[in-house]
Order: structure tokens, then C-alpha cells, then sequence
């Protein structure tokens, strides 16, 4: 899995990068066919904003979240896309 991190107004630390790196093992365990992972971390005033992007074999999953603090942003981004990528295999499971 490869993971493109962009910030707007942010700068990417090491500590940023390494948190997102390991927030996303969390989406590898539970399904393997993740192919490309494109995150953009951006700053608005007095929000944060993070989104994520998730190509997965034939389809592709899309989340934000916005939070006072960029961590917790990230960490509600990771939920939103971990239902929405467990949805999407059982749907692949299903059929």
C-alpha cells in the first residue's frame, strides 16, 4: 500500500507522517486489496481538516473529517473509512 500525504498550509512533520502511516495499518488488516492511498492535511483558520482518498481493486472509497486538532481528525477520518471499507467487502463478499 502506498500512501501520497499532501498538506495545504501544514507542514508535514515526521511525527504526522508516522502517525497516518500507522493509522492506515489498521485499514491494511482488515482488507488486503488496498492499492493507493492519497491524504491531504489542510489547515483553515481554526479548523483541521483531513481527507483521505483509498483506491481499492474496482472502486474507490472517499472520507473527510474536521476537528480542532489535527489527530483527531485524522483518528475520524480512520473510522469513517474503516465502515466504509468493511461495507464495501462484505458487499464484495456478498456477491
Amino acid at each position: 500500500m502506498q500512501i501520497n500525504l499532501t498538506g495545504h498550509h501544514v507542514e508535514i512533520t515526521d511525527s504526522l507522517r508516522d502517525y497516518v502511516n500507522n493509522k492506515f495499518t489498521k485499514l491494511e488488516r482488515h482488507f488486503d486489496h488496498i492499492n493507493n492511498v492519497h491524504v491531504v492535511l489542510n489547515v483553515e483558520k481554526l479548523n483541521q481538516l483531513a481527507e483521505a482518498t483509498v483506491h481499492l481493486n474496482g472502486s474507490e472509497v472517499f472520507a473527510s473529517s474536521q476537528n480542532g486538532d489535527m489527530y483527531a481528525s485524522i483518528d475520524s477520518l480512520i473510522d469513517k473509512l474503516d465502515r466504509q471499507i468493511l461495507k464495501y467487502k462484505g458487499k464484495i463478499n456478498h456477491h
